[in-house]
């Protein structure tokens, strides 16, 4: 039910976040029979732009995003960068492209080298396949009957298979899927869709079991910090609608993602003891790698308009190819991942002028994954209405760079291949004043997110990790797991709105004591 007076009652789970992670745990737990509490800060799916891919920009800056930005950053013309964040049931899984990507399974294998055994390839491809409904080809690695519907057979838009055709042209081979363990070549996009809407776990895993007495639901509820006693977590202090009360719980688990969640171990004394000193607040449990390891995707755009005829807008979603490749051939796995819209996405906020221009046109995002820059996440303040303060360290190394660039290249290169020749396409943005060059000026000036967080509470058996990749533990404390993108060691190759739902079935799974195998659909 959907709270509207503060609970009393003490739950067997208290779960912060009602995005892709909160959504699946709290449905996992109450098929257990647990009583859960779910808090969400935002309020409910009533923006009608969520239902439709098409309008999800309209979403930016709306009452359902949190409206994070960066710090200036230096490598980025000293901008700072709008970062998205769903702030409403179902999280950003809300206000994303729902774009199914697994990743390689070559990271995976990186996982476990850097200290989380039991999330190789082999280990976490079960539970993917447990987790999705493919319409797509069905072979060893796919999965039909999960709660998220995986959809490769939408209505394509003719310029998006143009864009294929183009990427062929210039050499690449096409992948047909990129879910498979391999994610180079370019690919048609699998979507999180279902009847031409959006699909998240909000819709596919809780809303069929809103009527379920021992789930209890609390939006516009904002976790103002963790109780805590001797070591033990015993619930969350909240501004419930207005008003500051206390929720209790047998253990708390943490799903607000990798900006939120290790804001809200630091405003609760968990962290870095000689940062949280610094902002006035007292430290209960020292553990230095919160908030550290911030990664993100990032993106530059690569715009034309047509001559021709108009682009048309796809029936379902604005972008339906993406490709994945290596920047430099002596890599293991593919550092970037060009995304083409039916759309002209001009970068917000670039610099040094902002881009601007006519509605008609397309683009080619070029597209890096594979960043080796890190970041962090601060506190500004003791309170909890001090802001946090996001510091990716955008394109502070070269590597990553050079890496834009020559996504960048490579995007400006299909735009010229003879398949979208019919088109007419004419470049707007670099522009055909910007020589290839000359486009690392125009990569920082143009940088923007490719909405990715991840690792600020990275899991680990380190002493600057922060959760145990087997119990999701968090490390010297009782009573406190966490389970979304923060815990991720190092960023997927490829969108991470799957392996977090991944990572939270791994966690529901530890939690109620059932084996991998036992995912069903809701």
């Amino acid at each position: 039910m959907n709270a509207t007076e503060l609970p009393t009652e003490h739950f067997d789970y208290m779960v912060v976040g009602a995005g892709s992670a909160g959504c699946v745990i709290a449905r996992r737990l109450i098929d257990a029979g647990k009583k859960v509490c779910l808090i969400e800060a935002g309020g409910d799916e009533t923006n009608p732009n969520i239902d439709h891919l098409n309008t999800l920009g309209l979403l930016w800056h709306s009452a359902q995003d949190w409206d994070y930005y960066t710090t200036p950053q230096p490598g980025a013309m000293n901008r700072k960068i709008h970062l998205p964040r769903g702030k409403v049931l179902g999280g950003s899984n809300a206000l994303n492209a729902v774009i199914w990507v697994r990743g390689d399974a070559w990271d995976y294998e990186q996982w476990v080298q850097s200290g989380c055994p039991g999330w190789s390839w082999d280990e976490v491809l079960p539970v993917f396949k447990a987790i999705e409904n493919y319409d797509g080809e069905i072979t060893d690695s796919r999965g039909t009957d999960g709660p998220m519907d995986v959809r490769i057979g939408y209505e394509r838009n003719r310029i998006q298979e143009d864009m294929v055709t183009a990427g062929e042209q210039t050499g690449l081979t096409y992948n047909p899927d990129y879910n498979s363990g391999s994610v180079e070549g370019i690919s048609r996009i699998q979507l999180n869709v279902r009847d031409g809407k959006r699909l998240n776990t909000w819709r596919a895993y809780l809303k069929p079991r809103l009527g379920d007495g021992i789930l209890t639901i609390l939006t516009s509820t904002h976790a103002r910090r963790l109780l805590i006693d001797d070591k033990q977590v015993t619930g969350v202090e909240v501004d419930f609608r207005g008003r500051v009360g206390t929720l209790s719980a047998h253990e708390v688990i943490l799903t607000s993602g990798a900006l939120a969640s290790p804001e809200l171990l630091m405003r609760s004394g968990i962290g870095p003891a000689d940062e949280l000193c610094e902002v006035d607040i007292d430290p209960v449990h020292d553990l230095p790698g919160v908030g550290k390891n911030l990664q993100d995707h990032w993106l530059s755009p690569v715009i034309f308009t047509t001559g021709s005829q108009p682009v048309p807008m796809g029936e379902v979603a604005p972008a339906e190819v993406h490709l994945f490749a290596k920047s430099d051939p002596d890599l293991p796995v593919p550092d970037t991942q060009p995304l083409f819209f039916s759309v002209p996405m001009y970068a917000q906020d670039s610099a040094p002028n902002v881009q601007s221009g006519p509605d008609n046109g397309f683009t080619l995002q070029g597209g890096l994954v594979r960043p080796a820059s890190r970041g962090e996440v601060t506190l500004s303040g003791p309170n909890p209405q001090d802001p946090s303060l996001v510091n990716p360290n955008v394109l502070s190394e070269q590597a990553d760079v050079d890496a834009l660039v020559a996504s960048v290249r490579q995007c400006r290169e299909i735009g010229r291949a003879e398949a979208l020749s019919r088109w007419q396409p004419t470049e707007i943005f670099p522009g055909p004043e910007v020589s290839d060059d000359e486009l690392e000026d125009y990569v920082r000036g143009s940088v923007v997110t490719y909405h990715h967080q991840v690792g600020t509470c990275r899991m680990g058996q380190d002493e600057t990790s922060v959760v145990d990749p087997s119990t999701f533990k968090v490390h010297g404390l009782e009573g406190l797991r966490i389970a979304d993108a923060s815990i991720m060691p190092q960023i997927p190759t490829g969108n991470t709105n799957a392996p977090t739902i991944m990572i939270a079935e791994r966690a529901a799974a530890v939690l109620v004591g059932s084996p991998l195998e036992g995912i069903t659909t809701p």
